[in-house]
């Protein structure tokens, strides 16, 4: 056998290897996303109680009106929600096609978001998730270019954490039960038109911020979010947020059915990179 041969061999024998344990991994990426997903809805609540308006008599102007919009009396309330969506994800300023299905649960349990984004040669798919049990938190972001080259593959650290905690939290207003104070969602109103909600069993990230429109429809959420999303690359607290352009009603929820999101919130660094519209969301 000649050098050249061998070499070629070798190369081969390598790439191989190479795509074999690509295909491992993403495999591996996979199973932890199915596994999230099945425990999250394994948690879902079979009998719950119904929604009366009497549960939120209690509470601040802003927060009555809001639950007189979002849910209908007598509404079985579930915690637990899976969407279907279709939109853009931007990048570099280069806005790509999305398709994405999600289960969410309540903030202090987590939620899992599959999608594929992108077409041709620059498609690529994955997940990102969290899921807290007790006091251990498991969170990740996994894209995969054509299922063979790894994109993005991080997670397991108390920053990534602490950003995928605030990002669920924000997501509550996609399963408006888990904003009730019986769930432990506690309202303090901050203007006219604005309240800030914190969660008892969530603890150690900023609490939400809400501003509804005259009619008690949501149109804007944020928090501080912990993350490196800056061109300095350190993690800090940054707002996180964007705006509820549509609303549209499931088995008795009103809920967000066009979004915009975006890192740097009410900033002039504001720059939405997730534009999405809920084609289905199942209680």
């Amino acid at each position: 056998m000649t050098l050249l041969k061998i070499i070629l061999f070798t190369l081969a024998a390598l790439l191989i290897a190479a795509a074999a344990l690509g295909l491992w991994v993403h495999s591996r990426d996979r199973a932890q996303a199915a596994r999230i997903w099945a425990a999250l809805e394994a948690a879902r609540a079979v009998d719950p109680a119904h929604y009366d308006p009497a549960m939120v008599a209690d509470l601040p102007e802003i927060a009555q009106r809001y639950f007189a919009r979002a849910i209908d009396p007598g509404t079985p309330l579930h915690r637990m929600v899976r969407l279907e969506m279709a939109g853009s994800f931007i990048m570099n300023g280069n806005a790509m096609p999305m398709r994405a299905r999600q289960i969410l649960a309540p903030p202090a349990q987590g939620f899992v978001w599959q999608a594929e984004v992108g077409s041709g040669l620059m498609r690529f798919a994955g997940s990102d998730g969290y899921h807290r049990e007790g006091t251990r938190a498991e969170s990740w972001t996994k894209f995969w270019l054509h299922g063979l080259i790894p994109l993005a593959r991080i997670g397991g650290t108390q920053d990534h954490a602490s950003a995928a905690a605030t990002r669920v939290m924000l997501e509550a207003v996609w399963a408006p039960a888990s904003l009730l104070p019986q769930f432990g969602a506690e309202w303090v109103q901050t203007g006219p038109d604005s309240a800030e909600i914190r969660f008892a069993d969530t603890q150690g990230i900023e609490p939400m911020q809400i501003t509804l429109d005259a009619a008690g429809n949501p149109v804007e959420v944020w928090a501080l979010r912990w993350t490196d999303a800056n061109p300095e690359r350190v993690h800090r607290l940054q707002p996180f947020g964007g705006r509820m352009l549509e609303m549209a009603r499931h088995q008795g929820f009103l809920v967000p059915a066009r979004v915009e999101l975006g890192n740097m919130w009410g900033t002039p660094d504001y720059a939405p990179f997730f534009l999405a519209t809920i084609t289905s969301a199942e209680f």
